[in-house]
């Protein structure tokens, strides 16, 4: 069986600087009102604490996406390790993808008139590289994960998250722990 992965999320080291963010916006020149990946403080309170929390998403690869059944001129595949990919040439712009995700993940490119998304920088991860948000995080709250396997402590949403039943996102997370202070060699 093909490996089938993910990203984790790991909120209880993720600091919101937005490293990530740059990371990938830097790897694709995107236009300034596109963000691939982007950082979300969690409501005080939503994990437990009242310290500040954040999550830091981008596309969940779906098991069932809903992009992909909602594109009527299949700009969307789904490789055999689980990434997502959409088809910049396919698309035509029509938005239904971004009306269709529950997680608001496409991003409408007014520059192109197409829409974008993340592809979890597929051609770095065949070249055996991290994609650039997981290279790009000082403190390594992002990273790539085979989904079969379990992972202490990591949840399938955050509080907020969309109801998992839609699509089954491949994403998965680890929430903060209150009062404890973020290390990298913890």
């Amino acid at each position: 069986m093909a490996k089938k992965i993910g990203f984790l999320v790991n909120s209880d080291r993720c600091i919101g600087c937005h490293a990530c963010e740059l990371a990938c916006k830097n790897e694709y020149q995107q236009e300034p009102e596109i963000r691939w990946r982007k950082v979300y403080p969690l409501k005080e309170n939503s994990c437990g604490g009242f310290a500040r929390e954040f999550a830091s998403l981008a596309c969940n690869h779906c098991e069932d996406p809903a992009c992909l059944k909602a594109c009527p001129v299949i700009a969307y595949t789904k490789r055999e390790d689980g990434i997502v990919m959409h088809s910049k040439e396919r698309c035509i712009g029509c938005k239904s993808c971004m009306l269709a995700c529950p997680y608001k993940v496409p991003e409408f490119n007014q520059k192109t008139k197409k829409v974008e998304k993340c592809h979890m920088c597929a051609a770095r991860q065949d070249r055996g590289e991290k994609p650039a948000c997981v290279a790009g995080c000082p403190m390594e709250a992002i990273s790539v994960i085979d989904i079969t396997d379990d992972v202490a402590g990591a949840e399938r949403a955050l509080p907020g998250f969309p109801n998992v039943a839609i699509t089954n996102p491949t994403t998965r997370f680890i929430k903060p722990v209150v009062g404890q202070q973020v290390r990298r060699d913890a």
